[in-house]
């Protein structure tokens, strides 16, 4: 979501984890459609303006969207009014509780299925006009029993961030960015000097997972129908993280003092981070003199990989103006709109004919769209939010926690989510 809600965050540490944290809604929210959620024949239609509800990460997200929000109104002859919400799962909740929600509305991929399970949520998918442009792991994002539900709005992958004034203090050159684990351990420990540890990353699967995914492991398999959270890959993928720990060429953000990686590196307690397009953001408001690379993060043993973070545009069940909710949000995702987002507040484009321009305008930043083929999303399936949060609550004391029994407890709780 991008965090966010989905641009998670360039707002700092508390918008990013509110973005990548948002809870599964559960049953507890009544919608007044079907079980399925799904859409059956023609969409409503009415002279109702549209109403919109945003998870914003700043004012920047705000204006962007009310400004495209104004210029299709005013091309379509529809009204439409844009809201930023301060808590968007409460205001959602309230909203499908009275049977009055806002007709379009961010959505999380942890929030999703209980969105749709209660009925909540139109599966407007297939009557998306531009569905074959989206990358094909944000549309499984967002997929649920075979149904598309929603348009992905735009997305994030990790990379990893280098301050080219350590690297170069370092003696290290171009030559010299890691393509492997061992080359990451290398300079890690190269890094590490002047009080100033090599890498460091919040203690979360959401960062950590990227290794999981480069080592072959994942929380599930692909149909999210088994957990698989003590394989013998994420077994090594820890303990490699582990053993850059103990060592000291590795510390999490919290044992530096900050909330996450990015306050860690552009405060250059570490000379490099694992971390998401979003840091881009608040390097620019927050950091501007530190400079810095990104890079792909290194293959592991089974080759590239890292995760994705992305929200999608939710149409409600209950709106009365669906047809125009569809226009809206086909506009709100097209290739030139996305563009003009991506400007405005730094977001990646969801669909793959905005890529060549994306990485033309953005030629430093391009090694998030080039990890965007081995991105893994996390997972999305009724209650396996809370697994994750619960296993981000005792990644802190990984250096000191035997690797297998970790993962063997959290891989108890995940079997259980998935059963529901």
């Amino acid at each position: 979501m991008q965090r966010r809600t989905a641009r998670m965050l360039t707002a700092g540490a508390m918008a990013l984890t509110a973005a990548l944290t948002l809870s599964a809604c559960g049953s507890g929210f009544s919608g007044s459609g079907s079980s399925s959620g799904a859409s059956a024949g023609k969409l409503t239609s009415s002279d109702k303006d549209l109403t919109v509800l945003i998870g914003s990460s700043g004012d920047a997200e705000t204006a962007a969207v009310k400004s495209a929000a104004a210029a299709w109104s005013k091309s379509s002859g529809t009204g439409v009014s844009v809201q930023p919400a301060n808590n968007l799962d409460q205001q959602l909740a309230q909203g499908f509780a009275s049977g009055k929600p806002a007709d379009v509305f961010y959505v999380s991929t942890s929030s999703l299925t209980g969105y749709a399970s209660n009925g909540s949520l139109l599966a407007y998918g297939d009557d998306l006009s531009n569905k074959d442009d989206f990358y094909p792991t944000l549309t499984k994002s967002f997929t649920v029993d075979d149904q598309l539900y929603c348009a992905p709005k735009d997305f994030s992958t990790l990379a990893l961030f280098i301050n080219t004034k350590d690297w170069k203090a370092a003696g290290l050159t171009d030559s010299d960015v890691p393509k492997t684990w061992d080359e990451l351990a290398s300079v890690s420990k190269k890094l590490t000097q002047a009080g100033r540890v090599g890498l460091t990353m919040s203690p979360q699967y959401e960062r950590l997972g990227a290794f999981m995914a480069q080592a072959g492991g994942a929380l599930t398999n692909a149909d999210q129908t088994k957990a698989t959270v003590d394989s013998a890959a994420n077994v090594k993928a820890l303990d490699y993280v582990k053993g850059l720990l103990q060592d000291g060429s590795a510390k999490f953000s919290s044992d530096l003092g900050e909330s996450w990686g990015g306050d860690a590196f552009g405060k250059d307690k570490a000379a490099m981070t694992v971390e998401g397009n979003w840091l881009t953001g608040a390097m620019s408001s927050s950091y501007p003199d530190v400079d810095y690379k990104v890079v792909q993060l290194p293959k592991g043993p089974k080759g590239a990989g890292t995760l994705q973070f992305t929200n999608c545009w939710g149409i409600a069940k209950d709106s009365p103006n669906q047809k125009a909710a569809l226009a809206f949000v086909e506009k709100m995702t097209s290739t030139s709109q996305q563009l003009s987002f991506a400007k405005a507040f730094g977001v990646m484009p969801s669909v793959e004919s905005a890529a060549t321009k994306w990485k033309k305008e953005y030629p430093q930043y391009a090694a998030f769209l080039d990890e965007a083929d081995s991105a893994k999303g996390v997972p999305n399936k009724a209650g396996t939010a809370d697994v994750i949060s619960d296993f981000d609550s005792k990644l802190g004391s990984l250096k000191t926690t035997d690797t297998k029994t970790l993962l063997e407890g959290v891989q108890k709780n995940m079997a259980a989510a998935l059963k529901g």
